[in-house]
């Protein structure tokens, strides 16, 4: 085994790192998606997940949008968006987030949602209405959806990637040892589970998962081996960062010389593509991952 740089862990709210500085999002750029997503009554997961990267996507007119509204039926333990039960259900939502894509011209959209386990179909329609009118009215702009765990409703899954988008993504977050604390309401085997039947279903498949939660390099490596053996194409790796004092705390900076060899490591096993980095998000450089 190699040892790994790894700085070491600190208070909670601990002053950050040299490397995990970003800039405050400023531009006519920035302002104009603001404008829109504002004027749209649009939720996206850069504010509601309290994003590093909202300043430079933002500032290059793309944004990750969230639908089925900004609560969530889960309760993670890593997670910014609010927790709760929804009560927003739009079924005008699908239009309007076309609307606002065509009018931000993006050449690549991303979709997520929130949980709705309340939901029969967790929200499937909408997801698949979403991508439908997205598709309809501007064919040309490829689109990534972030899906939540269906909890084994596999028709509602099936539903959920069938409009026609071209990645399909389920986070697995984290290593099956942490499961527990940080997803708990979550199952390591059935996130799996969901990804190989995206893929299965003929999706380019993509999943991302954290580090700095207190996982060693051999349960890193271990993710990365279930993931393959899923047929997964692309891996996002990034640095949990905590959101607020009520959530779990940071147990180690991880440092770039390690999401280097994770990367590394990563590509060793056949994925497509691995995007390994202290501030990399899921949806961070997404167009990369087609």
């Amino acid at each position: 085994m190699i040892d790994l740089p790894v700085a070491p862990a600190r208070a909670e709210r601990q002053r950050k790192p040299d490397w995990l500085r970003v800039k405050l999002p400023i531009g006519p750029d920035y302002k104009r998606v603001r404008k829109l997503v504002d004027e749209y009554q649009l939720h996206t997961i850069c504010q509601s997940g309290n994003c590093p990267n909202m300043g430079e996507c933002w500032g290059a007119g793309t944004a990750t949008f969230m639908i089925l509204g900004n609560v969530c039926t889960r309760s993670c333990s890593f997670c910014a968006v609010k927790t709760g039960r929804p009560t927003e259900y739009d079924e005008d939502e699908p239009r309007r987030v076309a609307e606002a894509i065509d009018l931000m011209q993006v050449k690549h959209a991303v979709l997520t949602s929130v949980n709705r386990d309340e939901l029969k179909d967790r929200g499937a329609e909408i997801w698949y209405q979403t991508v439908r009118h997205i598709k309809e009215r501007t064919p040309q702009v490829t689109i990534e959806t972030l899906i939540p765990d269906v909890r084994g409703n596999w028709d509602a899954l099936y539903r959920m990637i069938d409009g026609g988008q071209e990645v399909v993504s389920h986070n697995m977050e984290t290593v099956e040892e942490l499961y527990r604390k940080v997803r708990p309401q979550g199952r390591y085997k059935r996130s799996l589970e969901e990804l190989r039947r995206i893929k299965e279903a003929g999706k380019r498949t993509k999943t991302g998962f954290m580090v700095g939660l207190g996982e060693t390099e051999e349960q890193v490596e271990r993710i990365l081996d279930d993931l393959a053996e899923c047929g997964v194409d692309v891996v996002t790796i990034g640095q949990y960062l905590q959101p607020t004092a009520m959530h779990l705390a940071v147990d180690s900076f991880v440092t770039p010389d390690t999401f280097a060899h994770y990367k590394a490591l990563g590509m060793s096993k056949g994925f497509d593509f691995v995007e390994s980095g202290p501030l990399v998000r899921s949806s961070y450089h997404a167009e990369r991952h087609l």
